[in-house]
C-alpha cells in the first residue's frame, strides 16, 4: 500500500512539473510571477498553492480570514485572533504580545502552514489565504466554512503593494511607474486584483450568511461597529455585560495599528522567503495604514486612471469604491 502511495505521489509530482513548465512566467515584482487558472502567483509557492485545491481538506467550523494583499491582513487576523480567543485568554496574557498576527493565524499552503501542519490543529481552525475561490477547494463553500474577505481601495492597495516589494526585495528597487503599470495592466501578486476583488463579492451575494465582504475603509471608519458584526459573523458575539463593561473597546484598543506596531515582537525579526531572494520584516507589515495616502505618492493623472479601471471592472457588479 505504501509503495502504491508512493507511486500516485510521484506520478502526480510529475504531472504538476510538467504543467508549470508550460505555464507563463515575467519577472517585475521582488519575484517572478506565474500565471495560474488566470491568477499570478510568486513562482516559488506555485506548487504549494496547486496542492491547496486537491489536497486541503476544509472542516465545516473552519473559519478562513481571506484578503487581496496589503488590504490589512495583519490587522483582521489580530482581530479575528482576539475575538475568537477572548475566552480562553485576555489582554495581559494574548500571545499577539509575543507574536506577529502572521503566525498566530497560518496561511493554508504557505508561511508555515502546509497542508499537513493545518491537519493537526484541533477545531475549530482560523486560517488565512490570499487564494482567490477559484483556486481554493469547492469542498469549503459546500461544507458551510466561514470566509472573511477583506479588501482594499486600489490605489491604496496599490501604493502598500509597491512599498512592501520594495521593502523586502534584496534587488533593484521598482520605480513607482513599473509597478503601477504592472498593477494596472493585472500583473501583481495574486491579481489581477478586480478579478480577487470580484470573486469573492459574488461569493458573499451568494452566501451571505457564509461569506462576509469587508473594506479595509469601514474599518478604519467604524472600528466598533465592524468588530461587534464580525464577532457575531464568528459565532462569538458579544454579551449585553461585555459591551457595558467596555471589552468592545479594549479589542479595538488592543489590536489597533499603533498599538500592535509598537510591540516589541512587530518591532524586530522576520522571515526570509524565496531562496533568500527577499526577507519580509515584521516591521514592514505596518508601515502607515492611513485611508486616502495615494495621493502623496501618485501622480492627479495616475489617480485618475486607476479610478476609470475601477469603474470598468466593476460595472454592474454592485461593488464600489
Amino acid at each position: 500500500m505504501a509503495q502504491v502511495e508512493s507511486e500516485i505521489k510521484e506520478s502526480s509530482t510529475n504531472e504538476s512539473e510538467a504543467l508549470i513548465a508550460t505555464l507563463p512566467t515575467r519577472e517585475g515584482w521582488s519575484t517572478p510571477l506565474t500565471l495560474y487558472n488566470k491568477c499570478w502567483l510568486r513562482s516559488h509557492m506555485l506548487r504549494r498553492f496547486m496542492l491547496v485545491r486537491d489536497n486541503f481538506k476544509p472542516r465545516r467550523d473552519d473559519i478562513i480570514l481571506a484578503t487581496h494583499p496589503k488590504s490589512g491582513t495583519t490587522w483582521l487576523k489580530a482581530l479575528a485572533f482576539t475575538i475568537s480567543t477572548r475566552s480562553r485568554c485576555d489582554f495581559t496574557d494574548s500571545p499577539l504580545l509575543t507574536n506577529n498576527p502572521q503566525r498566530v493565524v497560518p496561511f493554508i499552503g504557505a508561511m508555515g502552514g502546509d497542508l499537513d501542519f493545518l491537519e493537526t490543529l484541533p477545531s475549530p481552525r482560523l486560517l488565512a489565504t490570499h487564494l482567490p475561490p477559484s483556486l481554493l477547494p469547492p469542498a469549503i463553500s459546500t461544507v458551510g466554512c466561514r470566509v472573511v474577505y477583506l479588501c482594499r481601495e486600489p490605489k491604496d492597495a496599490f501604493v502598500s503593494r509597491w512599498h512592501f516589494d520594495n521593502k523586502m526585495s534584496k534587488g533593484a528597487p521598482i520605480t513607482l511607474d513599473d509597478a503601477f503599470s504592472m498593477f494596472c495592466e493585472g500583473f501583481s501578486p495574486f491579481g489581477p486584483f478586480w478579478d480577487h476583488y470580484l470573486q469573492y463579492w459574488k461569493e458573499s451575494l451568494a452566501r451571505p450568511q457564509e461569506v462576509m465582504f469587508l473594506k479595509y475603509e469601514e474599518i478604519v471608519s467604524d472600528p466598533l461597529t465592524v468588530v461587534k458584526k464580525l464577532a457575531s459573523f464568528l459565532d462569538v458575539p458579544f454579551t449585553e455585560e461585555e459591551e457595558k463593561s467596555g471589552v468592545v473597546d479594549q479589542v479595538v484598543s488592543f489590536c489597533s495599528f499603533e498599538s500592535l506596531r509598537n510591540l516589541d515582537v512587530n518591532k524586530t525579526g522576520g522571515a526570509e522567503r524565496a531562496g533568500g531572494k527577499i526577507f519580509i520584516q515584521h516591521s514592514s507589515l505596518f508601515r502607515k495604514g492611513k485611508v486616502g495616502d495615494w495621493v502623496n505618492h501618485m501622480s492627479k493623472e495616475m489617480g485618475e486612471k486607476m479610478d476609470r479601471l475601477v469603474e470598468e471592472k466593476f460595472r454592474g457588479s454592485g461593488l464600489e469604491f
